[in-house]
Order: structure tokens, then C-alpha cells, then sequence
């Protein structure tokens, strides 16, 4: 309980969690019914956050967005950590011309931004959420394969891997039972700023139309056909644009509470 930056973030992810699932089975509209004689309403029984200039549900839109980029994000980190932290461990285990090589290889990659990465990707692939998530993906692996090699090199020379070695165990038994475990904690926070990340990334790419793809709602996406009728019903914009920060500002809470949470020094100094 006195960690409240963590419980703030965690109730903020956890709406938007319930609401991208809830989307999943039940919707107040189905996200592709249009209605001309609805179009541009207020707030109502009917339509809580109003209507757009198709006729939608804007809540309905706004649940089915929350739903696409957290999947996008989510499956964007997972190919992040399943690629990344094994190359940073392998860099960090062998050293040498091959830690090199592959440091080398992230540096080329970081190179190429998740936008630019989606327009490639998009010139030869075509527009959509897939393209997407391996443009989103691609640049989080240099992300955790240097925070995986950062912290299994400093965790490599401490006393209780030093022993794991003399015993006679390998190096992948140790970095399973030694190493990985204690940078997990790097990992989790890392993890939860990639994603707040996805999240940035995949609104951006869907705004300039090389992420999700109709019918599929995306906070990115409404927020483009909102900008022309900003003067009309500026809440277009606005309801897209919350969810975006208040999910991201959420993300961020959460991962600065578990870094409190789970670094051992900052424990150490509240006591």
C-alpha cells in the first residue's frame, strides 16, 4: 500500500484491460454500424460519449481502439523480450567479436525508427496491424537486448555466479538459474515502458494510416478523422486522445512503481 504510484497505474491499466476485453464479447454498438440520422450527437442515454460524423458509437469505438492497441503493444514487446534478451544474454555470456557484432547490429537497428520501419514494411507488405506490430517489434529488440547484456554483465561477476561456475555448471544453467532471475526486475519495468511506447507507436502509425485498417477501430485512426471536424465536435478528438494519455500516464505510474517495487536498494533505503 505505500507504494501508490503502483496502484494508481495498475487501476488505470486495469479499466483499460477491462474495457478491451469486455469489447471482445459485447459492445453498446457494433463499431460498423452507421447511422446518418445519429451523426454529430451529443451525449445521450443512447451514445454516453456522443457520435461521429458516421453515425458510430463513440464508446463502442473507443473500447474496440483500447482493444487493438493492446494487442498491437502487447505482441510488439513479446517480440521484443523473445528476441531481444536472448541476443543480449548470448552478447553478454560470449563477449568477444561476437558481443561486438551483435551491439553493431542494435546500433543499425536504432537507427531505423518504428515509423520508418512500418513505411518499408508498408511499401512492401501493404497497410495493416501485422505490419505494425513486426515494425514496432523490431525496434524494441536492440531495446531489452541491452538492458538483458547490462544487467547479466553486472550480474556475471558477483559472488553467487562466480560460485554457480566453480561447481561446474554451465553457462546457460547459469543464465537460467542465475542470471535471468536477477534481472527480471529490469526486465518487468523495461517492459512496461516499451509498452507504453507500443501504445504512442501504434496511435501514430495507425494517424497516418499504416497501422489498424477498417472496420477495425484504433484511438489513432479516430483521432485522424477527427481532425476535420474539430470545429464542429471537437470531443472527436478528444475522447481518442485521453484514452491514449491516460493509458500511457498509467503504464508509466506502473512501471515506476514496480521499479520501487522491486529494486532491492530503494527498499533498503525506505527502511
Amino acid at each position: 500500500m505505500r507504494h501508490r504510484t503502483l496502484l494508481a497505474g495498475g487501476a488505470i491499466l486495469t479499466l483499460v484491460l477491462v474495457a478491451a476485453l469486455v469489447s471482445l464479447v459485447w459492445t453498446p454498438y457494433p463499431i460498423d454500424a452507421l447511422s446518418v440520422a445519429d451523426r454529430l450527437k451529443g451525449s445521450s442515454p443512447a451514445h454516453p460519449l456522443g457520435t461521429d460524423q458516421y453515425g458510430r458509437d463513440m464508446l463502442s469505438m473507443l473500447m474496440v481502439g483500447a482493444r487493438t492497441s493492446i494487442a498491437v503493444a502487447l505482441l510488439a514487446v513479446g517480440i521484443g523480450v523473445c528476441l531481444g534478451v536472448p541476443l543480449g544474454l548470448i552478447a553478454a555470456a560470449r563477449g568477444g567479436w561476437l558481443d561486438e557484432g551483435l551491439m553493431r547490429v542494435n546500433d543499425l537497428i536504432f537507427a531505423f525508427p518504428a515509423l520508418l520501419s512500418a513505411v518499408m514494411i508498408t511499401a512492401l507488405f501493404g497497410a495493416g496491424a501485422i505490419n505494425a506490430i513486426i515494425a514496432i517489434g523490431i525496434f524494441n529488440i536492440p531495446v531489452f537486448a541491452r538492458v538483458a547484456r547490462g544487467g547479466a554483465l553486472a550480474t556475471k561477476s558477483r559472488e553467487f555466479v562466480l560460485a554457480a561456475r566453480v561447481s561446474g555448471k554451465g553457462e546457460i544453467r547459469i543464465i537460467a538459474e542465475h542470471i535471468l532471475p536477477n534481472i527480471a526486475n529490469l526486465l518487468i519495468v523495461q517492459g512496461t515502458i516499451q509498452f507504453s511506447l507500443g501504445i504512442l507507436a501504434e496511435a501514430g502509425l495507425s494517424y497516418v494510416g499504416l497501422g489498424a485498417q477498417p472496420p477495425l477501430a484504433s484511438w489513432g485512426r479516430m483521432l485522424n478523422e477527427a481532425q476535420t471536424m474539430m470545429m464542429l465536435a471537437p470531443t472527436l478528438a478528444l475522447y481518442p486522445g485521453l484514452a491514449i494519455v491516460v493509458t500511457v500516464i498509467g503504464l508509466n505510474l506502473l512501471g515506476d512503481g514496480l521499479r520501487d517495487l522491486l529494486d532491492p536498494r530503494l527498499k533498503r533505503r525506505a527502511a
